[in-house]
């Protein structure tokens, strides 16, 4: 994009963004007003950081707190900005390309990512605060962020897939879920639920890629592999699209009320006992205990059905990225802050306290700060990390590169669709959609 182009495209988005824009200070927020911080009153540095969710500048703003409590000779003035996603993450890649206008920090949701790491990133590396902790964090939730051995974002959460069963309706059918270990033996008790409660064992997604992806990631596949290569059509992703294809047609599996987890339909659905269980990451608590609050009690979290015995019972899934901009003027500081909000023991505490997630950090799982009592260990147990604990070596990573933002569009507009809902043979759907990728 050329420099003029992207200056009059900023000024656009510009315009559109400020009115929803909100700042730490409930006033609203200018974004572009001291992009690249710089001084502040009372001799703290200013630092702006963007986002597109709410909570995530709530949070970053407490740790802005914790941070002067602990470095009075280092305080920061942090300016944070919520603004919608897809202005959010326009802005700021056009701000990039322009080279002016962009924060000192900014979230970049994973799907998105890859956009900022094409050509020479104009993010900054962080290998500095990064390599120091790699022994204590699930390394793929920064390596997802990296491109030449350079590390350029650091997660929030680990996104462990996981499955929650409804307890109670296992247990009608005679059904102990610590007995599934492999997706053979879930297929088996999936026939038990259906014959002793008439509605089906579990649900999946037709317009979303939550149930597929996963699936395919423990066995070590992927859409794409780690050059950007399609590979959407191998023959582990068609043995997976079957599987799934089988449960639907016999009825022990159905398409997710609205096509995915995350519709108005499927949270009334599932909130009656709709189905029996529902494979997605550790991030989606939060949906229960907001959404599907007559199940409270009844849902348990186990590890994933492997495919073989011994094989990964989870992957890392969803996230979002947080980055500092090759444009601060103030890149070492940001660096060491954005370490203290996503990396620390402490940080890594109050991402789950403040935001329900499973932090990074693996040596905090077994904190007595994650018993705690609070609306996750209310609704599921106290027992929530100690099955993190158990799949601590079985989090597989998935390739993260410029064509996988396009194959995943692809997946959620076409493919599972029509081989979950419209019953076209998974064979023929996937290699359509791969062909149709590689062109």
């Amino acid at each position: 994009m050329k420099k003029a182009h992207g200056l009059m495209l900023a000024t656009t988005l510009l315009l559109s963004s400020l009115a929803t824009a909100c700042s730490s200070g409930g006033e609203t927020a200018k974004p572009d007003a001291n992009a690249g911080g710089g001084a502040a009153a009372g001799g703290k540095t200013k630092l702006q950081f963007w986002t597109f969710n709410e909570l995530h500048q709530k949070y970053f703003v407490s740790m802005a707190e914790a941070w002067n409590k602990a470095h009075p000779d280092k305080a920061i003035q942090l300016e944070a900005s919520t603004l919608p996603f897809d202005d959010m993450h326009n802005k700021l890649l056009v701000a990039l390309q322009s080279g002016t206008g962009a924060p000192d920090i900014s979230d970049i949701e994973i799907s998105k990512f890859p956009n900022y790491l094409k050509g020479t990133p104009q993010l900054a590396e962080l290998n500095s605060v990064v390599e120091p902790e790699l022994k204590n964090i699930v390394k793929s939730r920064v390596d997802i962020y990296s491109k030449g051995g350079k590390y350029y974002g650091i997660d929030y959460h680990v996104g462990a897939s996981v499955i929650y069963y409804n307890k109670e309706m296992l247990d009608k059918a005679g059904v102990n879920p610590d007995s599934i270990t492999t997706w053979d033996e879930f297929y088996e008790a999936g026939k038990k639920v259906v014959a002793a409660t008439g509605k089906p064992m579990i649900t999946f997604e037709a317009t979303d890629p939550f149930s597929f992806w996963p699936m395919i990631a423990q066995q070590g596949s992927d859409i794409t592999d780690k050059d950007g290569k399609v590979t959407l059509d191998n023959e582990k992703n068609i043995a997976v699209l079957t599987y799934m294809q089988k449960l639907v047609k016999e009825k022990i599996a159905i398409v997710a009320p609205g096509g995915f987890h995350h519709a108005e339909e499927y949270y009334g659905f599932m909130n009656k006992a709709g189905a029996a269980s529902i494979a997605m990451p550790m991030w989606y608590m939060g949906r229960f205990t907001d959404y599907m609050p007559d199940l409270k009690g009844k849902m348990v979290i186990k590890p994933m059905p492997a495919w073989t015995k011994g094989g990964n019972r989870s992957v890392g899934m969803g996230g979002t990225g947080t980055a500092v901009t090759a444009q601060s003027k103030n890149k070492e500081l940001a660096a060491e802050f954005l370490a203290f909000a996503k990396l620390s023991k402490e940080a890594n505490i109050q991402i789950w306290k403040q935001l329900g997630f499973d932090p990074i950090r693996t040596e905090v799982w077994t904190a007595p700060e994650l018993k705690e009592d609070n609306k996750f260990t209310q609704y599921f147990g106290k027992d929530i990390f100690d099955v993190m604990t158990e799949i601590k070596d079985e989090i597989g990573p998935i390739n993260v590169n410029e064509k996988m933002p396009e194959v995943n569009d692809e997946l959620k507009k076409t493919t599972l669709f029509k081989a979950l809902n419209d019953m076209e043979d998974p064979a023929k759907v996937l290699k359509e959609s791969a062909d149709q990728l590689r062109k």
